[in-house]
């Protein structure tokens, strides 16, 4: 695990998401959302932070749909907790740090 975000599109989300073991943040956002380019700075220290322990994928939404309607993504930011490939929590919309933190600590010690 290099402790950088991952890009996954609908064609890897099985593979890196899915069949994952352990814990896997998905970021569900979109080039023109303002919050969503906010957050991203946060997400990819967490990724460094968290290497080994956990992954941080971002997916877009405009280009892979079938993802977000599977997961009945309505708006964006969107991160999605799955553990052990089920999905167990998100936060929706821009978060401070420390509420990401306080969610991946949580699902880490479960």
């Amino acid at each position: 695990m290099s402790g950088s975000t991952v890009e996954v599109t609908d064609a890897t989300f099985g593979a890196e998401v899915e069949n994952a073991s352990g814990l896997v943040l998905v970021d569900f956002w979109a080039a023109w959302c303002g919050p969503c380019r906010m957050i991203a700075p946060t997400l990819d220290a967490l990724a460094s932070d968290y290497a080994g322990r956990a992954k941080i994928a971002k997916l877009d939404v405009d280009a892979n749909q079938q993802s977000a309607m599977k997961f009945n993504v309505r708006s964006i930011p969107a991160v999605l907790f799955f553990k052990d490939g089920k999905h167990v929590d998100s936060l929706i919309g821009a978060m401070p740090r420390a509420a990401f933190e306080q969610k991946i600590q949580q699902h880490l010690a479960a």
